[in-house]
């Protein structure tokens, strides 16, 4: 893979009207494969939120009063240009954020395809006709745009979990201020601004300024910031929904999830196998919807056990710009001491070690464990990385309280032999989404996406719910002739 392109105006430099120069100092943009600085990025403050916002308040009226096909034009023309330079972007979210070149891949075409799903909300009916007891009068209910919407994006998946906010509000009337994690700040970032730019996006319409928690807390707490749309921990994501509960300020989150595979009696074990493996060590685990926790039942446990240790023994692990790899490095050392730590607590608190469990560098083997119970932390805790935890069930009234054992829910699978059976079961998941004879990691842009309970606030992302998430709803009542009232 060739070295990376680097641009003189990501140096120190922010999109908001232009590339502009950051006032809050310099960030390096880190390979976690090798540890070499590849550049260095300009990271915003509160001064560089509090002018984008400015800037995007200004430029709203005049987008949102752009008509339909024009905004459609250039979400395609920005679909385009992301497919001409998915060479370029794809290389960078392998370098910056340890993606093999397959994940980079498939993230990217998702991205495209949602822009695309964006430029088609355009010319969807905005409104709706209710009847009145008043002769006479018509009721309009119609969705109009917020405003200026702040979206704060993750590392893990950055150009797609930007895009999935950033266009349809855009589509809808918004103006945008995106504020990218600075550890993904160029592929989820910086890039994603020239696309828009050169897409012709008109200025001060979308602002893109890397950032840390100084960004984002004044991004949220700006009071002509109507909504805010996030992605990242549950922790981050409860201070976000106080802020903007005290401010009546609209919030998507988008949060952390301890998702849990349903292995039942009659399932077949090779297919339910590499469903555990794929949702556990999918992009080395780091993703909010990661089988987090296997639930096997009892008489199939040991069996399952064995083929999943097999599939984990079988996966190459290393650097994904040079090598055909599986998986690739966890994002810092932060996150790899937390994760083995976590593998050594449930070790320690009699959890066996089937694979893994062992790394080099920030290259984390692919792990299982079996003997989980659910007081070891890689039971009840949000792991992040690519270990497998089994615990053992004996009926479905138990792998349901089991599943439900957790604060999370995101997302739930259920392998098994009957639909029927399965389909029963999900309705007695607490989880935001339930795959039967299928795994965790699943995404489509046209299908409603969100979670409960401590994985956000019941927020949805695709498809029709789209429409919901990024405008307010105006009532509009009409009447020919005024009414005489008896004051």
């Amino acid at each position: 893979m060739s070295v990376v392109e680097q641009k003189a105006e990501w140096v120190n430099r922010i999109f908001s009207n232009g590339w502009v120069t950051a006032s809050g100092g310099l960030s390096p943009v880190v390979d976690p494969s090798t540890g070499e600085t590849l550049t260095q990025v300009g990271l915003g403050n509160r001064q560089d939120i509090d002018r984008a916002v400015e800037s995007a308040t200004s430029a709203q009226a005049k987008w949102a009063a752009t008509p339909f096909d024009q905004r459609a034009a250039v979400l395609r023309e920005a679909a385009r240009l992301l497919k001409v330079r998915e060479a370029a972007i794809n290389e960078w979210n392998i370098r910056q954020c340890g993606s093999t070149l397959l994940k980079a891949q498939w993230e990217l075409h998702a991205t495209y395809e949602q822009l695309l799903a964006a430029a088609a909300m355009t010319m969807q009916p905005v409104g709706e006709f209710y009847p009145s007891a008043m002769p006479g009068r018509m009721n309009l209910c119609r969705h109009v745009p917020i405003g200026v919407v702040g979206v704060i994006a993750p590392w893990n998946f950055p150009i797609l979990l930007g895009m999935r906010s950033v266009a349809p509000a855009l589509a809808v009337g918004n103006a945008v201020v995106l504020k990218p994690d600075p550890q993904s700040s160029v592929a989820g970032g910086l890039m994603l601004a020239e696309v828009f730019e050169d897409a012709g996006l008109p200025p001060g319409v979308l602002h893109v300024i890397p950032g840390g928690p100084e960004a984002g807390d004044a991004l949220v707490r700006h009071e002509q910031v109507g909504m805010i749309s996030f992605t990242g921990s549950t922790a981050v994501g409860r201070s976000i929904g106080s802020i903007c509960g005290q401010m009546l300020k609209k919030v998507t989150l988008e949060l952390g999830g301890n998702n849990a595979i349903i292995v039942l009696d009659d399932a077949d074990v090779d297919t339910a196998s590499s469903s555990g493996a794929w949702g556990s060590f999918l992009h080395q685990g780091q993703i909010c919807m990661q089988t987090g926790r296997h639930l096997v039942h009892r008489s199939i446990a040991e069996q399952y056990a064995t083929r999943l240790a097999q599939r984990a023994e079988a996966l190459h692990v290393g650097n994904p710009a040079t090598e055909d790899v599986h998986l690739g490095p966890l994002i810092n050392q932060k996150q790899r001491d937390r994760i083995d730590s976590i593998v050594r607590q449930s070790i320690d608190a009699g959890a066996k070690l089937r694979a893994g469990g062992e790394y080099r560098d920030l290259f984390y083997r692919p792990t299982v464990l079996t003997d989980v119970t659910p007081e070891m932390p890689a039971f009840t805790d949000e792991i992040f990385g690519p270990v497998a935890p089994i615990t053992v069930f004996d009926s479905d009234d138990e792998a349901v309280e089991l599943a439900n054992a957790s604060a999370y829910g995101l997302s739930a699978a259920i392998h098994t032999g009957s639909m029927a059976r399965g389909l029963a079961l999900t309705s007695r998941i607490h989880s935001g989404m339930v795959h039967v004879n299928d795994q965790t990691v699943n995404n489509e842009f046209h299908v409603p996406f969100g979670g409960m309970g401590a994985s956000g606030n019941g927020g949805r992302f695709g498809g029709p719910a789209n429409l919901h998430e990024f405008t307010q709803i105006q009532w509009v009542s009409l009447l020919d002739r005024p009414i005489q009232y008896p004051f």
